[in-house]
């Protein structure tokens, strides 16, 4: 399978290893991923705050450059890039609003149509290979490991199709595939807090210390969006804290994790940018 790729900034920065695994898990599948040429930030979760045409124009901007290449699909990892594009497309629907975006992107020499779709590394990876697909790759089997998996709010919801928004199971069967046990816990698709850590860092901080200490009994938490992941591996002191407890808890991107089981190397992984070391989990599994 082909797929068109955008990045978005985070994988090319503070998730750097989300990319890299993820590139790495693809290409052990035999899928073949382009990287959208001249790609540009989305806006996240801050232009829209600061203007709704910008939170449509960043990311329809990117959308329209996928169309210029004749595909219908764009393989996105990040979730809040993943939801900026699904919110354009829908609001793009309104011919009104297309018009709008369109005319703020005369000045790119761009027109976005309408015609492609995002979608998420996590849905692609649970239905375009699946279960069975995985496990017949493992050289690695990660048995004896039970990972708690935690895909956030904007994975799954609020326009994601592929699976349940409150009870999402997309990642169970890719975990079970790797030979690892799923921990399940109360908090799989809660807010990581987001931006809070940096407007209200005490109420973020309460946040994240509710994730971790609901997957706390688990070896490690599968993340599958860099900012999720970014808050749950950086403010574990500051959880421990508030819990007044120590937590420790080793958080890895879902590809990392395949990836071990792939036996891929190293430097395709990237495990030494975990804030939490992984080396509690490593001992666990075989040479």
């Amino acid at each position: 399978m082909t797929y068109l790729f955008y990045p978005g900034c985070s994988m090319d920065a503070s998730a750097l290893e989300y990319k890299t695994s993820m590139l790495a898990v693809f290409k052990t599948l035999g899928a073949e991923v382009q990287e959208l040429k001249d790609w540009t930030c989305c806006g996240a979760s801050v232009a829209p705050v600061m203007s709704d045409l910008l939170g449509l124009a960043l990311p329809a901007r990117n959308l329209a450059l996928a169309e210029q290449n004749g595909e219908r699909e764009l393989l996105v990892g990040c979730s809040a890039c993943y939801t900026n594009f699904l919110r354009v497309a829908q609001a793009a629907a309104n011919p009104a609003t297309l018009a709008r975006i369109n005319q703020a992107l005369e000045v790119e020499n761009v027109t976005y149509h309408g015609r492609i779709r995002a979608r998420h590394m996590l849905e692609v990876l649970a239905t375009d290979y699946g279960k069975d697909a995985i496990a017949a790759l493992v050289k690695r089997p990660l048995k004896g490991l039970k990972i708690a998996p935690y895909y956030g709010c904007q994975t799954v919801r609020p326009y994601a199709s592929y699976d349940d928004g409150q009870h999402p199971t997309s990642m169970v069967g890719l975990i079970e595939a790797l030979g690892a046990t799923v921990q399940h816990h109360l908090h799989e698709a809660t807010c990581c807090g987001t931006a809070l850590l940096t407007t209200k860092p005490h109420v973020g901080f309460e946040i994240v210390a509710q994730i971790l200490n609901a997957a706390s009994s688990a070896d490690c938490i599968a993340a599958v969006c860099p900012m999720c992941h970014l808050n749950l591996d950086s403010y574990q002191d500051k959880a421990s804290m508030v819990l007044g407890k120590p937590v420790k808890v080793p958080v890895l991107f879902l590809p990392q994790l395949i990836g071990l089981a792939f036996g891929l190397p190293q430097s395709d992984l990237m495990l030494q940018r975990e804030v939490v070391p992984v080396d509690s989990v490593l001992a666990k599994l075989p040479a």
